[in-house]
């Protein structure tokens, strides 16, 4: 099975190698990213985020508790580098909110029985059974690519300044992050890889070494001076073929 669609603001692709795996699975993960869009998005005035932000939300869901639990864990890790509480921006828990929705998709279709999937969400990427061969971009170059992973029972995440711009702000200083050209996280969920990716950027060469050192967690980074740093168990497609 073979979707794509687009949504909250991204292309969205599905494949299911499952044969015995209904439709109504796929149905459902695209239904339940809708969902997320049309609640958590800052830029939609009527979303649980924005009314929110403007003091009008009474009660929070257990959703949205749960992504601002998320967000406070990697403010406080990070000493401030990632905040989504902007001085002068509106709450944007976008970086938190794509990985934690996209991870909650993957886990709808293990329940509905699919054990062999690919769920890629704007280049990044759950991963069930495998291994799956994924590609990152390359910062500069958007027909290139910088490495090939080798990705089983996992997700990636990138974050970069080759889409947005220097969009990513380090909460410290309240200026744009610019240290790196992109970093790559693979770990055990979409939820932790995106989170992890964005939270390191924000903090520039420094965030290398921190999400690195989380469990679960391996980066692929290349910095503002183009050298190219990587964790030792980064799961660079053919190396353990090859060492063996």
């Amino acid at each position: 099975m073979l979707r794509v669609e687009h949504v909250m603001g991204f292309p969205v692709s599905l494949r299911i190698d499952d044969p015995d795996v209904p439709e109504s699975a796929a149905d459902a993960v695209f239904a339940w990213l809708r969902e997320v869009d049309v609640r958590f998005s800052p830029f939609k005035p009527d979303s649980e985020v924005s009314r929110l932000d403007r003091g009008e939300v009474v009660e929070l869901s257990a959703d949205l508790t749960e992504v601002l639990d998320l967000c406070e864990h990697y403010r406080v890790a990070t000493g401030g580098a990632f905040d989504v509480r902007l001085p002068g921006r509106g709450l944007d828990p976008c970086a938190v909110v794509k990985g934690w929705s996209v991870q909650r998709a993957a886990e709808l279709l293990t329940a509905a029985g699919a054990r062999r999937f690919c769920l890629n969400a704007g280049g990044d990427v759950v991963a069930a059974g495998g291994p799956w061969r994924v590609g990152v971009r390359h910062p500069e170059h958007a027909d290139k690519l910088c490495t090939v992973l080798d990705l089983t029972d996992a997700a990636v995440a990138t974050s970069a300044r080759y889409e947005r711009g220097d969009h990513i702000i380090d909460g410290r200083t309240g200026r744009p992050a610019t240290g790196l050209l992109s970093l790559t996280v693979v770990a055990p969920t979409l939820a932790e890889a995106d989170s992890v990716a964005t939270a390191a950027f924000a903090m520039g060469t420094e965030g290398i070494e921190w999400a690195a050192g989380l469990d679960g967690c391996e980066v692929f980074a290349v910095d503002a001076e183009r050298q190219v740093l990587r964790s030792a168990g980064f799961p660079v497609a053919g190396e353990r073929a090859a060492a063996a």
